[in-house]
């Protein structure tokens, strides 16, 4: 294990100030409000004294099931207020939550609702699933039913594993027709029907977020290409399996992207342009360029190191919470493993200097996984910080990311700012090494980016 410790001067750096940001507490409280009016409105005919029966359950549970399709197009839509402010990796685990309760609700309902129209026209399930699906609307809301079953059963950790990001993104695009489909189902449901107001307001909501995700999944990124006009630059080795990729383009001040943030970034070649990854900055962006570097780890990111220079490129951002500006504390500790370095180096290389005492852990399996080992120096020796590079086996008890290793590394670890980017195994060791040593939950920032 290899220790660089400077202090020295350092030129200080102005950081782009905050974006309009949405916390995640006002996110959650909300998104709880409109499930808690939804409920109300599914009880509002109910009878008198209010029965849990079949019913009921299946209005309530329809009703919050199209409430959560529109929280899981707004969590989608990259509306840069919720990235900046609640974190593209937290939406991310939110996505996976309301979808399955999404499932949940979609089948509740379902079962519910025949079995309720089967008991009150005293005929036999089948009978009655057939009756239903003659009524107007039920087949196409049938339809959208089975395409979120096999939507959300393809989304599951087991069957992602198998399945390639390509296909599954292609997949998962299916949820823009199965929420057409059952549309029309939820205006004309009993809850909606002879309701203009609530009708309106329901298509309202509908029309915002669907209109949020066209704004910024789809219209935003090609609004950047033209005003940027971003281009590949330079392609050159940083490590093994592992480059860097500088894009030139023009105003690119404007938008303001900030360390410790990504882009999700398309280049437009015959290869690569049916997917966009999320990849960091992997250096302070400037007026004319934008880096990111990129490790060979499946089928997209080999075909993202054989890029040639001039090579179009769309990028959707920035996104990403963790920068400066969740720092609360005078210290901070960057904990970076392998290429998630790419983060933690432009943020060690813009905190601001004489306000905050910075220390940057690397840990690296061997001194050839080390990613701008010269340019990380050279940082810590023009800066008040400390450069520490845990480099060999795993298996080496001083290499472990335990509440001893850290203290000893960092004595006062539990009174700084603590950001973490690295494989999932390690950051989950590290995370659970810092939370061990006192370091208070709240100043322990992280994101991951994983479909």
């Amino acid at each position: 294990m290899a220790v660089v410790d400077v202090a020295a001067e350092g030129p200080r750096r102005r950081v782009s100030p905050a974006a309009t940001a949405v916390p995640a507490s006002v996110a959650l409280t909300l998104l709880v409000l409109g499930a808690a009016a939804v409920t109300t409105l599914a009880v509002l005919d109910a009878p008198r004294p209010i029965q849990v029966d079949l019913p009921l359950v299946a209005h309530t549970a329809g009703l919050l099931a199209g409430y959560a399709v529109t929280v899981l197009l707004l969590l989608m839509s990259r509306t840069p207020a919720l990235e900046r402010g609640v974190g593209a990796d937290r939406m991310a685990r939110w996505h996976g939550r309301v979808g399955r309760a999404t499932l949940v609700l979609i089948v509740v309902h379902g079962v519910a609702a025949t079995l309720g129209w089967a008991a009150a026209q005293g005929m036999s399930v089948i009978a009655a699933t057939e009756g239903v699906l003659d009524m107007p609307g039920l087949l196409a809301a049938t339809v959208a039913t089975g395409l979120f079953v096999a939507i959300g059963m393809l989304s599951a950790r087991a069957a992602r594993r198998r399945l390639r990001y390509e296909t599954w993104h292609a997949i998962h695009l299916l949820t823009y027709l199965a929420i057409a489909l059952s549309f029309s189902h939820e205006l004309a449901g009993p809850d909606l029907a002879g309701r203009p107001a609530v009708q309106i307001s329901w298509s309202v909501l509908y029309t915002v977020s669907i209109g949020l995700v066209v704004r910024y999944r789809l219209i935003a990124p090609v609004l950047q290409a033209v005003r940027h006009r971003l281009r590949v630059q330079w392609v050159f080795p940083e490590g093994p399996d592992t480059v860097s990729v500088v894009v030139r383009g023009r105003h690119l001040d404007e938008l303001q992207a900030e360390p410790g943030q990504f882009f999700r970034w398309r280049f437009l070649t015959r290869s690569t342009w049916r997917s966009a990854h999320p990849f960091s900055l992997s250096a302070p962006p400037s007026n004319e360029h934008l880096r990111l570097t990129v490790k060979a780890v499946g089928d997209g990111t080999r075909l993202v190191q054989q890029l040639r220079p001039g090579t179009v490129v769309l990028a959707g951002g920035p996104y990403g919470a963790m920068t400066e500006r969740r720092r609360t504390r005078h210290g901070v500790l960057l904990i970076a493993g392998g290429v998630g370095i790419t983060p933690m180096r432009t943020l060690f290389e813009t905190l601001r200097e004489g306000e905050v005492a910075v220390t940057l852990l690397y840990r690296a399996s061997t001194p050839a996984d080390l990613l701008f080992r010269e340019e990380l120096e050279w940082i810590a020796a023009s800066r008040r910080a400390r450069l520490i590079m845990m480099v060999g086996p795993s298996s080496n008890p001083r290499n472990a990311m335990s509440a001893e290793n850290l203290t000893r590394l960092v004595p006062d670890l539990r009174f700084r700012d603590v950001y973490i980017c690295a494989a999932p195994g390690l950051a989950a060791a590290a995370r659970t090494g810092l939370l061990a040593a006192g370091l208070p939950k709240r100043h322990l920032h992280q994101e991951e980016f994983s479909f």
